[in-house]
């Protein structure tokens, strides 16, 4: 291709798995020698503009090709070929053709066999080669599982990349270090044609996760309300950022360093329950609970393997990485202290993006039924004021109850866990349930703005709401409550920006997406209001007093100068008209379709197993109960049919017999005369014959009788003849 850069060809297996596609997606954006410039010359060209992260005009890169995991896969774009390989002979010509061999055993053991055999089928064609060729196997920190410090004393001593050879594996990762050693043996034949590395990955996170997704899925889809720590959780787990693994290839790419064994991961030695406890804080309800171990086998989402990767306890040190390679780490000190990046490379790599949806319009408009319409479709949270405000004053009474029980709660360790976790400030609790309960005493069951707004804020603010979104039922009213309700907290420009005449900072966190007004006429709502079921207006603002003050009151807040709406529109959120008159729909179940059209597909994990399975049911039922209908239908038709024929039979054969019957009549009827004359005029004559006959004796007695029939007939005119 005319204008092509120059490239150095890398295979990687399994492109369009986790591991593979995070490589991949890095490598392809590499020069070749990148990591062989120092700091200082990195740093002075950021300073002048420049993209450390994508290659210069003049410069080779990383042309990535591979095989995929699953033939029906997509092909990823940053792939410059997909082998289809059906023999192991294609394969190796394909890997000849590679200067850089990547294997990556850490998601697949059946590639193990293969990495293997691919090593060994290289180191075969050494002589063949006309430059150095790479291969570097991934492989895991598992093959260290069972390494113990041969002296107690020394037993916090962290592991380092030169006691490699003392490793010891886990029992369920044997063939992964018996792979390591063989190929790290066949690299040690010929260097300058065939140089071979390992790399001990930690376990891999980053992006759309892999291990710690289980955690990461349970706290994002908050159905339950504490996140389970198996064991004792602490055990120290070795980690290293996806991104940070793909640095760690492309350094040994450029550097290819003479020390074949490198660990793979950070600098951090985090333990299990520092880790769920970080991604339950930060993701989730955070709390934690110990569980006993034996309780992770039963879970569905977690392999044997994953289990054997949790429960994996090294204390590890990548000296060998910090001495001798040029990393720029996305998360060198661990997950913990970079978890905010962490969550939202989690959230954007899965389309976890929460939905927020402002519901606007008068009462009677149908506000509650769409909005609680929307969170079932797009499994959101719906947020109302008045339940809200129920919602806050039982997590705080429930706070302060805890006061009562302290002795027995703080006896019992997961209770302190739960304590520290919440952070609960029972005194400050206190005064705000006081405080809360006084105001509404004040104002007739109403709280002002001053708590009110609040209450909304962390209700908004709570990690469900940040998670999954919300649908905003009618709130906030006014423009002030906007302003206050989603502005930035502790905003040191905020006066200065008011006194400008400028709106404050808004929370991007909180702020809504979608602002949906519904609109019509007094007339209209009136009328639906009137219509209400007697049950529906029985204990809410609906009676004909309240309803006439709340539509009155409504239409006074939005013809102000300053209106919700208008809030909106200044942070260039254009509410969105929907006339609901238009559609004549008493469930405004048109008006619901035409707001998730306007929305889009939702953003969420999409359907569990159970409810999968739930969904199949429904469908097999209903295809049952369809068959069953169609086929009483059809034997219904068939016997109508079968009825409409013997009717018809039966019909046709009293036809029948009434024709012959009728035809027999007629028959009769001209049969008499002709009988008559027959009788007057023939039977003598005939009876004559006969006798005659009898007493001639002719030869022809039938020719005989003829005649003299017609001789003697009485009719007949013989004076004629």
């Amino acid at each position: 291709m005319a204008g092509a850069l120059p490239s150095r060809r890398v295979f990687l297996n399994h492109l369009d798995s986790y591991c593979g596609r995070s490589i991949g997606q890095y490598l392809a954006t590499c020069a070749v020698g990148a990591t062989l410039e120092s700091q200082d010359e990195e740093e002075e060209g950021d300073e002048n503009g420049s993209d450390a992260d994508f290659p210069k005009a003049s410069e080779e890169v990383y042309e990535i090709v591979g095989t995929l995991s699953k033939p029906e896969s997509t092909d990823p774009l940053f792939a410059r070929e997909i082998y289809a390989v059906s023999s192991r002979e294609v394969l190796l010509s394909h890997l000849l053709e590679c200067e850089i061999v990547l294997y990556n055993i850490t998601e697949d053991a059946s590639q193990i066999e293969e990495a293997t055999w691919a090593a060994s089928a290289l180191h075969n064609e050494i002589k063949t080669f006309a430059k150095q060729k790479l291969f570097i196997l991934i492989s895991t920190i598992m093959t260290w599982g069972n390494t113990k410090h041969r002296d107690p004393e020394s037993a916090e001593n962290p592991f380092s990349d030169h006691d490699f050879r003392k490793r010891k594996a886990h029992p369920n990762f044997v063939d992964y270090i018996n792979a390591e050693k063989h190929i790290l043996k066949l690299g040690k034949t010929n260097k300058e044609k065939f140089s071979t590395y390992v790399v001990a990955s930690g376990h891999q996170y980053g992006a759309e996760e892999d291990l710690f997704h289980y955690f990461f899925k349970l706290c994002w889809l908050g159905e339950t309300p504490v996140i389970p720590v198996f064991g004792d959780g602490d055990n120290i787990i070795p980690t290293i950022h996806i991104r940070d693994l793909a640095m760690v290839l492309q350094n040994i790419a450029d550097h290819r360093p003479d020390f074949q064994y490198i660990l793979g991961i950070d600098t951090s030695m985090h333990t299990l329950e520092e880790l769920v406890k970080c991604i339950s804080k930060n993701v989730g309800p955070g709390k934690i609970e110990k569980v006993p171990a034996a309780n992770a086998f039963l879970s569905k989402e977690l392999t044997q393997k994953q289990l054997d990767m949790l429960f994996v306890n090294l204390r590890m040190e990548p000296i060998y990485l910090k001495e001798n390679f040029n990393i720029k780490w996305v998360a060198e000190e661990g997950l913990i202290e970079n978890i905010v990046q962490v969550v939202t490379e989690y959230k954007q790599t899965r389309g976890l993006l929460p939905l927020k949806v402002c519901i606007h319009g008068p009462p009677a408009s149908g506000k509650s039924t769409i909005a609680k319409e929307l969170c079932n479709h797009y499994k959101l949270h719906y947020v109302r004021t008045n339940d809200a405000i129920s919602e806050k004053i039982a997590d705080l009474e429930q706070i302060v109850a805890k006061e009562r029980d302290r002795v027995e709660v703080e006896g019992e360790r997961e209770g302190e866990d739960v304590q520290e976790e919440e952070g609960e400030d029972i005194e400050a609790a206190k005064e705000l349930l006081e405080a809360i309960k006084e105001n509404m005493k004040k104002h007739r069951g109403h709280l002002t703005d001053e708590y009110l707004i609040q209450i909304m804020k962390d209700k908004l603010m709570s990690m469900p709401c940040r998670n999954q979104g919300y649908v905003l039922d009618g709130f906030p009213e006014t423009y002030e409550q906007a302003v206050k309700l989603f502005k930035v907290e502790d905003d040191e420009d905020e006066e200065e920006e008011e006194a400008k005449g400028k709106m404050p900072k808004f929370n991007e966190i909180i702020i809504p997406e979608f602002v949906f007004s519904l609109t019509a006429s007094d007339e209209f709502l009136i009328n639906r209001a009137i219509n209400l079921p007697e049950i529906e207006v029985v204990g809410t603002h609906y009676t004909e007093k309240h309803f006439l003050q709340s539509l009155k009151h409504f239409r006074k807040l939005n013809t102000d100068d300053k209106t919700v709406l208008n809030y909106f529109d200044e942070l260039e959120i254009h509410p969105q008209f929907i006339d609901i008159a238009v559609y004549e729909d008493f469930e405004n179940s048109l008006t619901v379709s035409k707001i998730i059209k306007d929305i889009g597909e939702p953003r969420n994990y999409g359907l569990t197993d159970e409810e999968k399975e739930a969904l199949e049911r429904q469908a097999a039922e209903e295809r049952i109960a369809k068959e069953a209908q169609e086929k009483a239908e059809q034997e219904h038709r068939e016997a109508k049919e079968r009825e409409e024929r013997m009717a018809r039979w039966e019909e046709w054969n009293k036809q029948q017999e009434e024709v012959k019957k009728q035809e027999l009549e007629l028959l009769e009827a001209q049969s008499v005369p002709l009988r008559n004359y027959l009788m007057k005029n023939v039977m003598p004559t005939l009876m004559q014959g006969i006798n005659e006959c009898c007493r001639i004796r002719p030869d022809d007695p039938v020719n005989f009788l003829a005649e003299y029939l017609f001789k003697n007939s009485p009719d007949v005119d013989w004076n004629k003849c």
